[in-house]
């Protein structure tokens, strides 16, 4: 599984769904309007299409971005349809995140690669759809809204590069949960200025998240990667040649000739596996960088142990184990 290159969840099969479904999804929305008319409930917010009005407390939310069932599951909701980003069986066993599910187990809508399977949406009959951590388009968001309320990426940032705390603030908005989203990323704010603390060291330094997922193809992910979020909250500083050579990507893809790229004061691969590690090692250009020869390299894996998994989550839930697991080995 390649989970270093460019980030994409595919509606490919959205459009052609949605043409004989939408009248499908009257029945979300009758239930809506019976349940507003209970009771008050009237909540607005703002993301990169626009407002989204929800006048029903949700009970059947799903998620669609890739990492956007922990900030909602942060807040004590459980989505019914959630994206399998890593194809982690059962989906709910992440370290950080099993207790909060509590044994459910949410429906998979389909994997990153497959993209969202657009008939076991409709029959979860959602009353909230999150597509921050998504890239949706707006004929995508538009269709998905015939069938409920949808919460689509923070206004302001480029696809996949929305800070964790804009995530976080933004389903809590949506949930009705602002002021615990609030705590929720104050809290974590002051984890990572402990981390800051016990390691000045690290001000001023530079890092990179890398990857190689197949012989001479190298991948450093840019500053908006929630992986290279991660180091800078640390305290280091990202490159700034990585992110120009991105672009649009969450990653400079390029070959052993630009592997000078990566001579930075601490690099940290992510692999699938520990395979890669000894290819990587043994990459005649790379052997004679500076960070290979002075030892300042340090390999983690996506998953067993999921460290990689925690830093490509980067939410509230999976930030405090990636601190644990991570800041001692960054001072080895």
């Amino acid at each position: 599984m390649d989970v270093s290159r460019r980030l994409t969840v595919s509606f490919a099969a959205l459009t052609l769904s949605l043409v004989t479904a939408c009248g499908g999804a009257a029945t979300p929305a009758g239930k809506a309007a019976e349940s507003a008319s209970a009771g008050p409930y009237t909540l607005k917010v703002e993301h990169l299409y626009g407002t989204t009005e929800i006048t029903k407390r949700p009970e059947r939310i799903v998620t669609i971005g890739l990492s956007d069932h922990e900030p909602v599951l942060a807040l004590g909701f459980k989505p019914v349809g959630v994206v399998d980003w890593f194809q982690r069986s059962p989906f709910s066993d992440w370290p950080w995140a099993k207790d909060k599910w509590g044994g459910t187990e949410p429906t998979v809508l389909g994997l990153r690669e497959d993209g969202v399977k657009m008939e076991k949406l409709l029959a979860l009959k959602p009353d909230l759809i999150f597509a921050m951590y998504s890239g949706i388009k707006k004929e995508n968001y538009d269709q998905l809204s015939k069938i409920a309320p949808v919460v689509a990426q923070p206004k302001g940032f480029d696809p996949y590069a929305a800070p964790w705390q804009e995530m976080q603030l933004l389903a809590g908005r949506a949930l009705g949960k602002e002021a615990e989203a609030r705590q929720l990323v104050t809290g974590i704010q002051d984890a990572f200025a402990r981390a800051r603390k016990d390691n000045p060291q690290w001000a001023g330094k530079t890092a990179v998240a890398a990857d190689s997922f197949k012989a001479g193809t190298y991948s450093a992910f840019q500053k908006g990667d929630p992986k290279s979020a991660f180091l800078a909250e640390l305290g280091f500083t990202i490159p700034e040649q990585i992110t120009k050579q991105a672009g649009a990507s969450n990653v400079a893809e390029f070959g052993s000739e630009g592997l000078n790229m990566l001579e930075v004061d601490r690099l940290v691969w992510l692999t699938t596996g520990k395979e890669p590690w000894e290819r990587i090692k043994k990459d005649p250009v790379y052997k004679e960088l500076k960070v290979a020869k002075e030892n300042r390299h340090l390999f983690l894996t996506y998953q067993d142990p999921p460290v990689g998994a925690a830093l490509s989550f980067n939410t509230a839930l999976s930030i405090p184990y990636a601190i644990e697991q991570v800041v001692p080995l960054l001072k080895g």
